[in-house]
């Protein structure tokens, strides 16, 4: 029975080769939640943790940054020019921050819709007669 399980069993390599490779490409959507990504990215490093991989830190936060989205550049530069050393979960909390202040400003910044209809060009018409 035992050699059975020598024969069939995953060899611990492919395993180990298999998760670092599903941590190192795992990409956030865009419009995607950040927070569920980070659980995510959490599940794989402590996996990584337990094939014991040997990754510091700093490279998590780094797999974690150049996994998001373009969008998230400004976070991005602010968090590596102020030399923030954190915790991956903070890292992951002011990610959730910042989706939502980013969330907030989009909505308040979007153009209005100029007025349609007979009474739209009455303004520009009135200027132009006082030429």
């Amino acid at each position: 029975m035992l050699r059975m399980k020598e024969v069939y069993a995953v060899p611990d390599r492919h395993i180990r080769y298999a998760s670092t490779k599903a941590f190192l490409e795992t990409k956030i959507i865009e419009g995607s939640s950040v927070q569920g990504h980070g659980v995510k990215m959490l599940s794989l490093m402590k996996k990584l943790e337990n094939l014991k991989v040997g990754l510091d830190n700093d490279t998590y936060i780094d797999v974690i940054l150049q996994s998001l989205p373009q969008s998230y550049n400004p976070f991005i530069i602010n968090y590596n020019l102020n030399g923030l050393e954190n915790s991956i979960r903070k890292l992951i909390n002011m990610l959730v921050e910042y989706e939502a202040m980013t969330v907030l400003v989009g909505e308040d910044s979007t153009p209005r819709r100029k007025a349609r209809g007979p009474d739209a060009g009455r303004e520009r018409k009135a200027r132009e007669r006082l030429l």
